[in-house]
């Protein structure tokens, strides 16, 4: 996947059409499109081609349950050229976006839906709008007794990244795609192997969250993207102790394309601090450039990023 041109025109007049709806307009789906679901996909690709012949892999897995309902909606109807806009001007030649949206498997029948790789902004577009927001469909299967509340599936995106994926960035050049997950939650403390079997159909032994983890940090750069101060404050002590630094406290809701978009440009070195971002994002005519540096140089001044 990941073939065709992007246009930031065209993409910015497709989110500019939706301005005013609601997100249940934007998100018409009220149960799992079929093309999302992930039961039985081996691996969702990204490849290079004549277009794009040194491809980078990003993926966004967007905690869609009713508090996190803001970021997909901001995406779908605002943000998201912006981070392709970020992205042209760092110099970021090939990226392919991969969007996935979960939610609990515990308490919803559609915890993981998964996209395609893709580089153009209609089909990014179309991914994203086919994801179903939490509040309808499908009730889970009977894991009620292991309910533990106040959790999401974040284990469940990992996994897929990790094991249902193929990227050229990392399979022809040993380079490292990008995994941001956003969430308010605190994770499961591992995958279940009965979980995987029923979602994804494959059969995988229980494992703790950090070889979860591990696994996917083989092929990505992930990093947890909490929306806000209030909501990183609730969640910092169980994610920081899997993921430390990368674990990143976002201005607001609005500004998730934008970090994501700084950690891209800062990891391919596209910049070389942030004095130089700050430029690229103020070229580019972003509003809150300054809030976004300020919730970057932790990760920049971090042990692991200076490595």
């Amino acid at each position: 996947m990941g073939y065709g041109a992007y246009s930031y025109e065209a993409h910015n007049a497709i989110v500019s059409s939706r301005s005013g709806k609601s997100a249940q307009d934007v998100f018409s789906q009220r149960r799992i499109h079929p093309s999302m679901n992930p039961y039985g996909v081996k691996a969702r690709e990204c490849r290079d081609s004549d277009e794009h012949p040194k491809s980078l892999a990003i993926v966004f897995a967007l905690d869609v349950s009713g508090s996190m309902g803001a970021i997909p909606k901001l995406l779908a109807t605002k943000e998201l050229p912006g981070f392709m806009k970020l992205m042209t001007g760092c110099k970021i030649a090939s990226p392919q976006v991969l969007f996935a949206a979960f939610t609990d498997h515990e308490f919803d029948g559609r915890p993981l839906q998964v996209g395609q790789f893709e580089a153009t902004a209609e089909l990014m577009d179309q991914w994203l709008t086919r994801c179903s927001l939490s509040g309808g469909g499908e009730r889970a299967p009977a894991y009620q007794a292991n309910a533990g509340g106040a959790r999401e599936s974040y284990d469940l995106a990992f996994h897929f990244a990790a094991h249902h994926t193929a990227i050229d960035c990392f399979e022809k050049r040993q380079h490292k795609g990008y995994l941001f997950v956003t969430g308010d939650e605190p994770p499961y403390p591992g995958v279940r192997g009965e979980v995987v079997k029923h979602v994804i159909g494959t059969e995988v032994s229980d494992a703790p969250f950090a070889d979860v983890i591990a696994e996917a940090k083989k092929m990505y750069e992930p990093f947890f993207l909490a929306p806000d101060p209030r909501r990183y404050n609730n969640v910092k002590g169980p994610w920081r102790k899997l993921l430390g630094d990368r674990v990143i406290e976002t201005p607001s809701p609005a500004d998730t394309c934008a970090v994501a978009a700084g950690l891209v440009a800062l990891g391919e070195g596209a910049v070389e601090n942030l004095d130089q971002l700050e430029k690229q994002f103020e070229a580019a005519e972003y509003p809150r450039t300054k809030d976004v540096i300020r919730a970057l140089t932790p990760w920049v001044e971090s042990s692991e990023r200076t490595k």
